[in-house]
């Protein structure tokens, strides 16, 4: 089972799609620094998952949002407003 996430950064609005297999594994590498391109905008917080049964169906799902900006907007609009905000 593959999840494509997309957290959310608790101090700022910036936000971060991937996919793993290990969600909270992977939450747990963004919070600690060990991924670079999100690093400098700690600590995040999961803002929505989707599953899917193999790695090429969210890998072609997280390609979708990150090229199709309508398509994301409209996710990043539906999902539930930050502790922050």
């Amino acid at each position: 089972m593959f999840t494509l996430y997309i957290i959310q950064s608790a101090s700022s609005k910036r936000k971060y799609i991937g996919i793993t297999h290990d969600v909270q594994n992977r939450l747990r590498e963004h919070n600690s620094g060990e991924v670079r391109s999100t690093k400098a905008y700690k600590p995040w917080i999961i803002a929505h998952v989707e599953q899917f049964s193999d790695k090429t169906s969210a890998r072609k799902r997280e390609i979708f949002l990150k090229k199709n900006a309508k398509a994301r907007l409209e996710l990043f609009e539906n999902l539930a407003p930050s502790s922050s905000g």
